[in-house]
C-alpha cells in the first residue's frame, strides 16, 4: 500500500539528501494530489520511486504538459497609514503577479504490487529562456514519446531524452501550438476535416494576400492599363481552397 503523500514526501527527503518535495493540493473532483520535485534531483528521486521495495512505482501511465503563464490577481489588504496626523488602519488593494513557467507531470503506477497513482510533477524555471526538465525516458520507456509531445507542443527541453525532437510538428514549425499565447496562423490552404471558422480564416487570408498584391502593383502601372486603368484583379481570389471531397 502507498504511504500518504506527506509520509512519501518524508521517505524521499531521507533517501535523497538535498531533495525539495511539496505536497500540491488539488481541490477538484479528481482530488489528486502530487508531489512537486525540485529539478536538481527529479531524476534521483523518479529512481528512487521505481526502485524502492515498498513502492516499485515500475510503470508511468501518461506525462503531460502544462503551461501556467502569469497572472495578476487584486487582493485587499490593511495597512496602517496617517490620515489627518491620526495613524489608522485602511484597507488598500493591491496586485499580485504569480510567476510563469512550464510544468511536465507523471501519473506513476506499480504493475508489480498493484497500486497507484502516485502523481509527480517538474517545474521549469520561466516560460522563456529556462525551460530545461531532467527527462524520465532512460526510468520509463513509456515516457519518450510522451515527452517529445511534450517538447513539441509546448517547448520543454528534456534533458537526458535520447531522441529529442517534434512528434506532431514538422521540424520547420515556429512556436508550439499548446501555450496559452500561442497566435495560430491565418494561411490554412488544406484542412482534413474544414469547420466553418478554419474555412473563414483561410478566406480572409486570400482576401488579404490579393489587395496586398493590388496595392504593390500600383495605380500607373502596366497591369493596371492592361485593364483599361481598372484596378488588377488578382489571380489568388481565383484559386479555390484545397478542401477534401464531400462524403456522400
Amino acid at each position: 500500500m502507498i504511504p500518504s503523500l506527506d509520509q512519501l514526501k518524508i521517505k524521499i527527503e531521507s533517501a535523497v539528501p538535498g531533495a525539495r518535495v511539496e505536497v500540491i493540493p488539488n481541490n477538484s473532483p479528481a482530488n489528486q494530489p502530487s508531489l512537486l520535485i525540485d529539478n536538481d534531483h527529479g531524476f534521483a528521486v523518479a529512481k528512487f520511486l521505481r526502485d524502492n521495495s515498498e513502492l516499485r512505482l515500475d510503470y508511468c501511465s501518461n506525462a503531460t504538459g502544462i503551461d501556467w503563464p502569469s497572472v495578476v490577481t487584486k487582493e485587499k489588504v490593511k495597512v496602517k497609514k496617517r490620515v489627518d496626523g491620526v495613524e489608522k488602519e485602511v484597507e488598500e488593494v493591491v496586485e499580485k503577479k504569480s510567476p510563469e513557467y512550464l510544468e511536465s507531470v507523471y501519473h506513476l503506477y506499480s504493475m508489480a504490487l498493484k497500486h497507484g497513482p502516485v502523481i509527480i510533477r517538474l517545474r521549469t524555471v520561466n516560460r522563456s529562456d529556462n525551460v530545461t526538465l531532467p527527462s524520465l525516458t532512460p526510468l520509463w520507456r513509456s515516457c519518450e514519446f510522451q515527452e517529445r509531445e511534450i517538447f513539441d507542443l509546448y517547448g520543454i527541453q528534456f534533458q537526458g531524452h535520447p531522441d529529442l525532437r517534434r512528434i506532431l510538428m514538422w521540424d520547420g514549425f515556429k512556436d508550439h501550438p499548446m501555450r496559452k499565447d500561442y497566435i495560430e496562423p491565418d494561411d490554412y490552404e488544406y484542412e482534413p476535416t474544414p469547420h466553418d471558422d478554419v474555412l473563414d480564416k483561410a478566406r480572409q487570408h486570400s482576401s488579404k494576400t490579393a489587395i496586398k498584391s493590388v496595392g504593390d502593383h500600383g495605380a500607373g502601372g502596366s497591369e493596371n492599363r492592361q485593364t483599361g486603368g481598372l484596378p488588377h484583379k488578382d489571380a489568388t481570389l481565383e484559386q479555390p481552397l484545397h478542401l477534401p471531397p464531400q462524403a456522400n
